[in-house]
């Protein structure tokens, strides 16, 4: 049984100076050259600053990614574009597969979509109605598993189709790999945008895939950044918490939470040695304090979904931050990407 989620957990096991081969600059190029890519903001929050008693708060706002509402779409397009590069079908077009709390499935039946392919995406219990239906608008095949998300990766990776799933195991990490790759133009956009490396930065994490991809931009180069980089997740869902109090992968058992994209149980095997040697920190939220950050996001321009309000959640309980500090949120949806489980009628802020 893993112990029970502290709000937050110095990671015992990080190295430091320790690194990791850097993203090749392929992926930033790539996404450069889609239609609709432009750099998501960075928004400057001196209010919450001052609350939290640190020199800058920014939030990079996800909402609207590749005409999507959160980052997902960075990853999706650069793996389905590698893993079609190495797919030859006999002829015509392919069925592209994955399961999803929302964000993923969506990004990845968009794309499928806009390269003339299928999509077949595995959705489990707890994703709000109207993500589900704003998959099936990318006209998508959409099939439900009454069970936890665990147990929908594990029905599209037996479906047959060209997997493209967002977290690894043992034999298949090539196309979590590319996700990941994928992932690392946001923080490519967050230097170029702040013209240097933030000293804190707080990820929303699931399976732990863009954590990963933010330990591999700061911590991949013979140089590494001294960015500190502090997961977040549920305390019902709170799986590398979990792991990096044990020192190795553990599952947990996964409750209800209004963060949908982030209810996973298992840390994908890919990104657990990344997150074992350089994560800084492993923090968890209530639904409540999402609840509160996305009302207080909200008030100050951003519309953050539940998942996206969690960086500010764990950051109000952070003690002796450096008055100093540069702290960037990484807000990676907005309020139509994953709406809060209590809403019936369509897509609301969590709250």
């Amino acid at each position: 049984m893993s112990p029970d989620p502290s709000p937050w957990l110095v990671n015992p096991a990080r190295t430091p100076g320790w690194t990791c081969p850097a993203v090749p600059d392929e992926v930033l190029a790539f996404h450069r050259g889609l239609p609709d890519y432009a750099p998501t903001p960075l928004v400057d929050l001196p209010a919450l600053a001052r609350e939290l008693g640190v020199g800058r708060v920014l939030a990079k706002d996800e909402s609207h990614r590749l005409g999507l509402p959160a980052f997902k779409g960075l990853g999706a397009s650069w793996a389905i574009h590698r893993a079609l590069r190495g797919h030859h079908p006999a002829r015509g077009p392919v069925t592209i597969v994955t399961a999803t709390d929302g964000n993923h499935g969506r990004a990845v039946a968009r794309f499928a979509r806009l390269l003339g392919h299928r999509a077949r995406i595995f959705v489990p219990d707890g994703v709000h109605p109207a993500a589900v239906q704003a998959i099936r608008d990318e006209g998508a095949e959409v099939t439900a598993v009454p069970s936890a998300y665990d147990q929908a990766v594990r029905a599209a990776a037996h479906d047959g189709g060209l997997l493209v799933q967002d977290t690894a195991w043992a034999g298949y990490e090539d196309v979590p790999g590319w996700i990941v790759d994928g992932y690392s133009t946001l923080f490519r956009e967050i230097d170029d945008q702040l013209g240097s490396h933030p000293d804190l930065v707080v990820v929303p994490t699931g399976v732990g895939s863009l954590l990963q991809a933010a330990l591999t931009h700061y911590r991949g180069s013979a140089e590494p950044a001294d960015t500190a980089v502090v997961s977040v997740e549920p305390v019902v869902a709170a799986c590398v918490q979990a792991s990096v109090a044990a020192g190795a992968p553990v599952t947990v058992a996964t409750g209800h939470t209004v963060m949908a994209g982030l209810n996973c149980g298992t840390v994908s095997s890919l990104a657990w040695p990344v997150i074992h040697a350089g994560l800084d920190a492993a923090a968890t939220v209530t639904d409540d304090q999402a609840a509160a950050a996305a009302r207080d996001l909200a008030a100050h321009g951003i519309a953050a979904g539940p998942c996206g309000a969690a960086p500010l959640a764990a950051a109000r309980t952070l003690d002796g931050a450096n008055r100093h500090a540069t702290l960037v949120l990484l807000v990676t949806e907005g309020t139509t990407a994953n709406p809060a489980l209590g809403s019936t009628s369509g897509p609301a802020a969590a709250g």
